[in-house]
């Protein structure tokens, strides 16, 4: 039985089927009903003269109200069959079915009534204008008040199951560390929510009330929008301006742009296309849902903040210390976009490599206290000066090592076994393979890639053939020889990186 309700729209004509054998009984019945109304809402009849017909009927036409069923059609039990069929297999509990027999010995009163489900019983000689007038109208207010009770027991349950998505939902917002991440988790968890498969989301470039399709940026889509070439049409435009300067949610025509304010004054907008309304359940779990938004999104912009200062801090900090051993300052900058790509390739989870990214420029920090004399010495380095030199890793270690921040952890690790060889031979551990940290074995496939691709004082840039054949050549000995392959395989990708942080 579909549950669509009998309500769905306020002039709508009550349903009657109406099953008899005989024509002249649905003649007398519509000619007595004619008139007949209830709430507003007059009487649409449906006529079947045999079962078979009947549950024809029924199949595509689940919002019947009130079934008039004749027991003796084609076989004696003609009418009782459909009445069986309805509620046992049909599953059919809201439509009333009174029966109507001209033969009242062949269907015991009582007996039809709780083996058959039937709501009222009556001899055809009985009903008279006046009895089948009040027995529709005491059927169809009985389906009316039913399926009141039935809305708001299926309203129940359909807001528990809206609030358990919403916190469901919101859990997964609350999970999203990056801009990028809370766009696509949002735009998926609404259109969970909303069940729709069209959405984009947008963020205020600045303060509310801005208008102009500079004034919005994009942070994720999902589904084919008509034009994306075009995509803020000049309505479109106008609707979310409408929305940012009243600062709540509205529905244009099939476009929903929902409004999620913020501290930041940076507000999201979300855009659902193709919607057909927004019912009163779906207004209050997005209201609820958007509040959490508010949250998450101030949140993930305060940590994008301390991430991103973080993160310039210690490029910074990397381009002072390679300053001072006169390396070309966009040296870090190469090694730290080397190093993601060669993680990303490797199947590295996005978090952790943006993690390796953002401590891959600390690497030498330990050089800081190396002396001038040894550092920018022009010549080859005596063994005194190269024990002094090689005193750096434990040094960048002994700066960063206590932190709890996950970049400076990183950052440690990473400056000190930087200088570790796959085969042991390296320093200051004399770590062998898998023993040396992935982060450090990925930081020494991207320096020597950068150091040899680039002028130093003491060499000039190697071509690409000659990189990737010195690379080889060590790989397995000095190089993990997995992010050797990695660096080949995307080696375009790597010059590019170089020709976008060139030396100065």
């Amino acid at each position: 039985m579909s549950n669509t309700s009998p309500a769905s729209s306020k002039s709508a004509p009550w349903k009657i089927l109406l099953v008899d054998d005989e024509p002249d009984i649905h003649d007398v019945t519509k000619l007595t009903l004619h008139r007949f109304e209830l709430d507003g809402r007059r009487l649409q009849f449906f006529d079947a003269y045999s079962g078979p017909e009947a549950k024809a009927i029924l199949s595509t036409e689940p919002d019947i109200a009130l079934v008039f069923l004749d027991v003796v059609m084609e076989s004696e039990n003609s009418g009782l069959e459909v009445a069986r069929w309805m509620r046992q297999d049909l599953k059919n509990q809201f439509t009333r079915i009174v029966l109507r027999t001209g033969q009242p010995g062949q269907a015991p009163e009582e007996s039809v009534i709780v083996d058959y489900d039937i709501n009222d019983y009556k001899e055809k000689t009985e009903l008279d204008r006046t009895k089948l007038f009040t027995t529709t109208f005491a059927a169809l207010r009985a389906y009316r008040d039913i399926y009141t009770v039935e809305e708001a027991r299926r309203f129940q349950v359909t807001y528990r199951e809206g609030l358990e998505r919403v916190i469901e939902a919101s859990a997964h917002i609350y999970q999203q560390r990056n801009m990028h991440d809370f766009a696509n988790g949002l735009l998926q968890q609404v259109v969970a929510l909303l069940r729709l498969e069209k959405s984009m989301l947008l963020r205020l470039r600045g303060a509310s009330g801005v208008s102009g399709e500079k004034s919005y940026e994009v942070l994720a889509k999902i589904g084919n929008f008509d034009d994306d070439d075009q995509l803020f049409n000049q309505e479109l435009l106008s609707h979310l301006h409408q929305v940012t300067v009243n600062r709540i949610s509205h529905l244009f025509g099939d476009t929903y742009v929902g409004y999620f304010p913020n501290e930041s004054g940076k507000a999201s907008l979300l855009v659902l296309k193709g919607v057909e309304s927004v019912s009163d359940i779906d207004a209050k779990l997005l209201e609820v849902f958007s509040s959490g938004v508010a949250i998450a999104f101030d949140n993930i912009l305060l940590n994008q903040e301390i991430s991103d200062t973080q993160g310039e801090l210690i490029m910074r900090l990397g381009d002072v210390v390679e300053s001072r051993s006169s390396e070309a300052g966009n040296h870090v900058r190469r090694m730290a976009e080397v190093c993601y790509l060669i993680a990303i390739a490797s199947g590295m989870d996005p978090d952790e490599a943006a993690i390796l990214k953002q401590a891959a420029p600390m690497h030498d920090i330990g050089k800081i206290a190396t002396p001038d004399a040894v550092l920018l010495k022009p010549g080859k380095l005596d063994q005194g000066e190269w024990d002094i030199m090689k005193q750096h890793p434990e040094v960048g270690m002994s700066i960063l090592d206590g932190s709890h921040r996950p970049i400076l952890r990183a950052a440690s690790i990473i400056a000190h076994q930087h200088h570790e060889k796959y085969d042991g031979t390296g320093y200051p551990q004399g770590l062998i393979g898998e023993e040396i940290h992935v982060y450090a074995r990925i930081v020494a496939v991207a320096d020597v890639f950068d150091a040899l691709m680039h002028a130093r004082v003491y060499k000039s840039a190697w071509p690409v053939e000659q990189v990737i054949a010195h690379l080889k050549s060590v790989s397995g000995s000095h190089l993990d020889p997995e992010f050797v392959e990695l660096l080949i395989q995307h080696v375009d990708k790597a010059i590019d990186i170089n020709q976008r942080y060139p030396d100065a």
